[in-house]
């Protein structure tokens, strides 16, 4: 990294960065608290809350949201008249998964082939990390020269909407001229991103029922009918011969302007087991950035391990759709429960029920923020050029804040590049990455303090 006071500091303070990131890991606050204790969460926003007010941010508040889980409030005052930038991250994970899948404990910062590993590493604890450093850059270089809110979600990962809620109820809370989302990621490692376009999403589970219980498959199966087939039917007419996504009314031939994704570097990032085909047509940004796309997430059928010869009398499912921008997520809620329930063969009852909904997000890049943070990440990524790229994940709080400030310019940033493997086993992230990001952002908020 060339030679920058900003860029000095930051280097200088990564040791503690990698401290304090090693003790937000070993807080298991996944926010499903029937899966892990709500202490773990509550312990790891009073850790966040601490950090802020030994910055000197005033204010410092855990805000109960409607969902039973903790966002933690911090603002920092600035010069007076000074813009006010609001620095989003959370600090909620998702579940370790297979532990045995993990080379290194999960919730234990491990340092291995130059990355640090831990669930949270990247997503979004790093993110944390990273708001603190620009802070502190900035700090020991003149001063922030803006007024900074932060606030810290505590359930992004479950979808259950609490800050949204929050915030619509506390319109003035989170009000800023710029925002920074600090939960996206680059392209690669070492190629400066933005993401400029998430897809929202909806979760529907379908239930299927044939009998008033299950028959033996021997005496009964071949004329009764299963419930599990059926469901099975009804989840296969969800995707084309070649694997598109097939929602009866639904438009899935949009096309990705901008930064492209080589098929065989997807491969490798996805790592795709050799001879597996790819699923869908058009290029592969068009398929994870500008096309819906269908997902079991999971099915409630008997393991294979203890079963019987049976005729299954009910089967069900959760299905994940992304719905790229331009479409209405709640609309597009609809067409999949209306193509579930006219699908199902055989007569089958079916119900189907939504249990969770985030709109697509575009942001608008000829705003004056995303060029105070080009010509940050140029510094950051010395003889780079900052890239706009889509994202298929879903952060709904972009659209709340959208729909709360209208004028407000959103920019998405982060530490979840591919090989961060977030969601997976072994998540991990990039020293150089957080160090680099916590300079650009840095100086995006000085230069944007400067417009």
């Amino acid at each position: 990294m060339s030679s920058n006071p900003v860029a000095e500091t930051v280097a200088s303070l990564m040791p503690r960065a990698r401290a304090e990131l090693a003790e937000l890991v070993t807080f298991q606050s996944v926010a499903d608290f029937d899966q892990y204790p709500r202490s773990e969460s509550e312990a790891a926003a009073h850790w966040i809350a601490d950090a802020l007010r030994a910055e000197g941010f005033t204010d410092v508040a855990l805000l109960d949201t409607p969902d039973g889980t903790q966002s933690v409030y911090g603002f920092l005052p600035g010069p007076e008249g000074a813009k006010t930038v609001l620095l989003y991250a959370h600090y909620d994970v998702q579940p370790p998964l297979d532990e045995a899948g993990w080379t290194t404990p999960p919730f234990e910062l491990t340092e291995r082939d130059g990355r640090w590993y831990g669930r949270g590493a990247a997503d979004c604890k790093g993110g944390v990390i990273m708001h603190l450093l620009a802070l502190r850059a900035l700090k020991a270089n003149g001063g922030v020269p803006v007024n900074v809110k932060v606030i810290a979600e505590g359930s992004e990962e479950q979808g259950t909407g609490g800050l949204e809620r929050y915030a619509e109820e506390h319109p003035e809370l989170l009000e800023a001229d710029a925002v920074v989302i600090g939960d996206s990621g680059n392209f690669r490692v070492g190629l400066p991103t933005v993401t400029t376009t998430l897809r929202g999403m909806t979760l529907v589970r379908v239930q299927v029922d044939t009998l008033e219980g299950n028959l033996h498959s021997g005496q009964f199966g071949g004329a009764a009918p299963d419930a599990l087939a059926a469901l099975i039917r009804v989840l296969d007419s969800l995707r084309a011969k070649d694997g598109s996504t097939t929602v009866d009314g639904l438009a899935g031939d949009s096309a990705w302007e901008g930064l492209q994704y080589d098929e065989e570097q997807f491969r490798k990032d996805a790592k795709v087991l050799d001879g597996v085909e790819l699923i869908g047509s058009g290029t592969v940004a068009d398929r994870i950035w500008a096309r819906p796309a269908v997902t079991v997430l999971g099915i409630d059928c008997p393991p294979v391990v203890g079963a019987t010869p049976s005729v299954q009398a009910g089967a069900r499912a959760l299905i994940s759709l992304r719905v790229p921008p331009g479409v209405d997520a709640a609309e597009a809620t609809k067409l999949l429960q209306a193509h579930l329930e006219a699908r199902v063969p055989w007569g089958a009852r079916v119900r189907t029920e939504q249990i969770g909904q985030g709109q697509p997000f575009r942001a608008d890049t000829t705003s004056p923020a995303y060029q105070a943070m080009a010509d940050a990440m140029a510094v950051a990524y010395p003889g780079q050029k900052m890239q706009y790229a889509g994202q298929g994940g879903s952060i709904p709080l972009c659209n709340t804040l959208a729909a709360l400030y209208p004028q407000a310019e959103i920019l998405l940033v982060g530490l979840s590049e591919p090989e961060a493997q977030i969601h997976a086993v072994n998540e991990s992230v990039s020293p150089e990455e957080l160090e680099r990001l916590s300079v650009a952002e840095a100086l995006f908020l000085r230069n944007y303090a400067a417009d």
